[in-house]
């Protein structure tokens, strides 16, 4: 791949402050870029203008809250039951006449949502150079995670400025054919992790007990997980339960009633199971700082229950977070009842196995990536 035509032009050199949109539409997104947003609207070389589409209000709502931000603009997309097709026609089409009046110098999206994509597509179409922070996530499935896999491997092939996390992460973009541009950063959700970790956020959940229990987090809620896979991850949680007695299982409850009520009907009113709506970020980083290990199919989890010393087993059949499981900080179980059980049985039984996780070190970063993400754009605007 050659350098990209989208370019600063030569014979018109660009001068500060220069105009960045930062674009998100779901939480992991707000979280991840919350940092990011921090450092440019910090410096005076930059004006940043924080675009949502809207795809997770109530969500995205909270995360700006808790770090004490402000959206410029927000295209409101969010609909009952809207569709992948529903999501990406609408943030198109306001994003279009958003960047036509904004005209900004560089669009910076986030990981691989649909937002995310639709948001690079947008800029590319205006010929506006785009920003892809966590670029390189690779499982070479395209198919799992759904969309997500799609949806990296695309805007890695329409960015500009590729901020990857990783080594890893750096030689997945050259294998796909991205030779130039490539940054290495460390991931911004170590940034955004340590920042209220600092402040031991509460987590108070009504009727559990974190003294009396070794408390079981766990999220669930990615598409290749619904339906079978998702009552065999049901089954999991049960046997864990009655094998256990000194557990309990919070999980908060993702919106989508795929995976909500299946749960609930399963999970409600067992003794030990604690079912909430989703927690704020604060809250969220309190569990993980309370809890005994995480059984989760979220990406984020991966590296964020590392960074606080928790072991993490991942209920899927592929990640496209291999550096966690090479470090030994997590570990790939998929769906099946008796590989579930038996992984977090061992966790559960053997002390040595569950430090060795648990001290593992964390290989996603020292919490500088957003500043690395700042004077890498700065460089490449011949601003330093």
């Amino acid at each position: 791949m050659t350098d990209s035509p989208i370019r600063p032009s030569s014979d018109a050199p660009i001068r500060a402050p220069i105009r960045i949109c930062i674009t998100l539409g779901t939480r992991p997104e707000a979280v991840k870029l919350a940092p990011v947003i921090r450092q440019f609207r910090q410096s005076s070389q930059f004006e940043a203008q924080v675009v949502l589409t809207g795809q997770h209000r109530e969500m995205v709502a909270q995360v700006m809250q808790l770090f004490d931000l402000q959206a410029d603009r927000d295209l409101e997309i969010m609909q009952p039951q809207q569709s992948l097709t529903d999501i990406t026609c609408r943030s198109l089409q306001g994003l279009e006449s958003l960047f036509q009046q904004l005209r900004p110098q560089l669009v910076l999206v986030q990981g691989d949502t649909t937002t995310a994509f639709a948001a690079a597509l947008a800029a590319f179409y205006q010929k506006i150079p785009v920003g892809h922070v966590e670029a390189g996530l690779r499982t070479d499935n395209i198919l799992n995670p759904y969309p997500e896999e799609a949806n990296r491997r695309l805007i890695s092939q329409i960015a500009t400025l590729h901020f990857a996390p990783t080594a890893t992460s750096v030689q997945n973009l050259k294998a796909s054919g991205v030779t130039t541009q490539i940054h290495q950063t460390g991931n911004t959700v170590i940034d955004a992790l340590l920042t209220v970790a600092d402040h031991s956020p509460d987590c108070s959940i009504p009727g559990l007990d974190w003294s009396q229990h070794r408390v079981i987090l766990s999220t669930v809620h990615r598409r290749e997980n619904w339906g079978a896979p998702l009552d065999q991850i049901i089954q999991s949680f049960l046997g864990i339960l009655e094998q256990f007695p000194d557990t309990a299982l919070l999980l908060p409850l993702h919106r989508n009633p795929t995976v909500r009520e299946p749960l609930t009907a399963a999970l409600g009113n067992y003794p030990r199971a604690f079912l909430t709506e989703p927690l704020d970020y604060a809250q969220l980083v309190g569990a993980i700082q309370r809890c005994y290990m995480l059984l989760t199919d979220s990406g984020g989890l991966q590296e964020e229950a590392p960074g606080l010393g928790k072991p993490v087993l991942v209920l899927r059949e592929t990640t496209e977070r291999p550096e966690a499981v090479a470090a030994g900080t997590a570990k790939l179980v998929g769906t099946s009842p008796a590989q579930v059980i038996a992984a977090a049985a061992e966790l559960l039984e053997d002390e040595a196995a569950y430090k060795a996780m648990a001290k593992a070190i964390n290989p996603f970063g020292d919490g500088h990536a957003a500043e690395r993400i700042r004077q890498v754009v700065a460089a490449h605007f011949g601003l330093i």
